[in-house]
């Protein structure tokens, strides 16, 4: 199956955000996407950038589909990230994305033409982008660089600085993809141990690798956290949070690169020193 174009992606977009009752997030959107277009896991687990970015290529071209609808007025987003149709996209009724396509591309070049420099640069300012350059970056030593022994005590690192006590690396060999245990302190109040599965994954993970790990994990423990730094997909989610079996919470790549940034965690910010000549000092010299 062939992954649908940016412009093949507007009509199931907006269905989705119909279903998700006219909002959602970027997350709930992709996987509503993926639910009503009955996209297979070998498709939603194909990277746009394989080896340099944990990014999947329906999210990268939905990306691109909610920016043209955007700017064809169907769409607004929130400094929140939540998406939602207007008034103009609840009453439509006849939805062709090639006059979104069209549209958008007319209002691009009227831009340019007036103002070649400041317009175009605007016009096709990277407001859908691949990830950042130094989530790119982390991504590459999280997956090719770093050992698996690494990357485990680097989660341990992460578990613990997010409150996290008694965390143990286990990475015993036959016990069911179980890398470690620790213990979750709720405000001081409430605390649940929790077993820990760790996995360096460039693409996506399977509903299969959560099955094994809550067998692994049933009668052990309260609940369970799956990281990775690919991604999970749609069926893994919903196993993850299947009604009637223990609760497993997910940690992805971009969510691990975002924990990592929080955390300051081998990534820092850097502040620029810009120097201000102070004039009326210099000034005042000659009064």
């Amino acid at each position: 199956m062939k992954i649908p174009t940016y412009d093949q992606l507007m009509g199931p977009l907006i269905r989705a955000l119909q279903e998700l009752g006219g909002s959602g997030s970027i997350e709930e959107i992709e996987d509503k996407v993926a639910e009503l277009e009955k996209f297979p896991d070998d498709v939603l687990a194909q990277l746009h950038n394989p080896g340099k970015s944990s990014q999947p290529e329906i999210a990268y071209r939905l990306a691109w589909a909610r920016t043209y609808l955007k700017k064809y007025g169907l769409l607004e987003n929130s400094a929140r990230g939540i998406w939602s149709l207007n008034q103009k996209a609840k009453e439509l009724r006849d939805f062709d994305s090639q006059k979104v396509v069209h549209f958008v591309r007319d209002l691009d070049r009227k831009e340019k033409e007036i103002d070649e420099g400041a317009a175009a640069e605007v016009s096709h300012a990277p407001v859908v982008s691949e990830e950042p350059e130094w989530k790119q970056q982390l991504h590459i030593i999280l997956t090719e660089k770093l050992s698996p022994a690494a990357f485990e005590r680097l989660v341990q690192r992460v578990l613990r600085e997010s409150g996290f006590t008694q965390v143990e690396v286990t990475g015993k060999v036959g016990d069911g993809g179980i890398d470690g245990r620790g213990i979750a302190r709720v405000h001081g109040l409430m605390s649940f141990h929790v077993l820990f599965q760790c996995k360096r994954y460039k693409g996506s993970v399977g509903s299969g690798e959560i099955r094994n790990f809550r067998g692994a994990m049933t009668g052990r423990t309260d609940k369970g956290l799956f990281i990775t730094t690919g991604t999970f997909s749609p069926a893994a989610v919903r196993e993850a949070t299947r009604d009637g079996a223990p609760p497993i919470d997910l940690l992805d790549g971009a969510d691990l690169a975002e924990k990592l940034r929080e955390l300051k965690i081998g990534v820092s910010t850097e502040t620029v020193e810009v120097y201000c000549v102070d004039e009326a000092w210099f000034l005042k010299l000659g009064e």
